[in-house]
């Protein structure tokens, strides 16, 4: 098997950079500010977890939804063999990604398995399943950006837990959007249980040590929008519902520039 030392001829990622740009456009900026190799490691995950996200929404029916989120669980499985993989602009270079970082693929496999959720209208059970998701889907995310950067232990339960806060921004963010679509996701009674929630965040993530120049570090600018967005939430816990933690296009520069 060819490893990423070529990774121009080895490791196509322009299918991947194209699904990145187009699906996740705040990450794909600081993606693209990262070496070449970094930047090779990186892209697949990021666009497995755009089409991984995106399928339960494509269609209306249930039933497709869960063929096509199978279609990725047998895809992590093949590559986790070490065998034979299907043809697929993002199977083809996570697989070479997967097998040179040893990434674990049942990270990548319940980040499949937690998207089920989007599929149906019903909400989360209660906090405790809302936070299992947030872990298992950009927490996943996160650990596996930490393994292929070669992040040791420690930071890699620390990348879990950037991970799981910047979901929950990210999800708070697309609130309004959701709920448009029919969607609902809390229950009543737990309504006011966000604001805590992000409460708690904002401390978990002042507990991460900051480790200039360290991979965690690299990790931690995927998440840049994490904080200022949790911060909002704590300060008026409204904005969640009428759309109040979107950040101006300035804004986003401004504060990747200084992440």
């Amino acid at each position: 098997m060819e490893t990423l030392a070529g990774w121009g001829p080895a490791l196509n990622i322009d299918g991947c950079a194209r699904l990145v740009e187009s699906g996740d456009t705040e990450r794909f900026r600081v993606l693209m500010s990262l070496a070449p190799e970094m930047r090779a490691r990186l892209m697949p995950l990021f666009a497995f977890n755009v089409e991984v996200s995106r399928a339960p929404w494509m269609t209306k029916e249930p039933m497709i939804a869960e063929m096509r989120l199978q279609w990725w669980r047998d895809a992590i499985a093949e590559i986790g063999a070490g065998g034979l993989i299907r043809n697929h602009e993002v199977t083809v270079p996570l697989a070479l990604v997967v097998r040179e970082s040893e990434i674990d693929t049942e990270c990548l496999d319940q980040m499949i398995a937690a998207r089920r959720w989007d599929i149906y209208m019903e909400p989360f059970e209660d906090m405790v399943h809302f936070e299992r998701y947030l872990e298992q889907t950009s927490g996943g995310l996160f650990v596996a950006a930490a393994q292929a950067l070669s992040c040791n232990a420690a930071d890699l339960s620390f990348a879990q837990t950037l991970g799981k806060w910047a979901g929950l921004a990210n999800f708070l963010r697309a609130v309004p959007r959701l709920e448009a679509s029919g969607k609902r996701l809390f229950h009543e009674s737990d309504v006011p249980v966000i604001r805590d929630l992000a409460q708690k965040a904002l401390a978990e993530l002042a507990a991460i040590p900051a480790r200039k120049g360290s991979a965690l570090r690299l990790v931690h600018r995927f998440g840049w929008l994490a904080r200022p967005t949790l911060e909002k939430v704590v300060r008026n816990p409204d904005a969640v519902n009428t759309g109040g933690l979107e950040f101006s296009e300035f804004q986003k520069r401004f504060r990747l520039l200084f992440t």
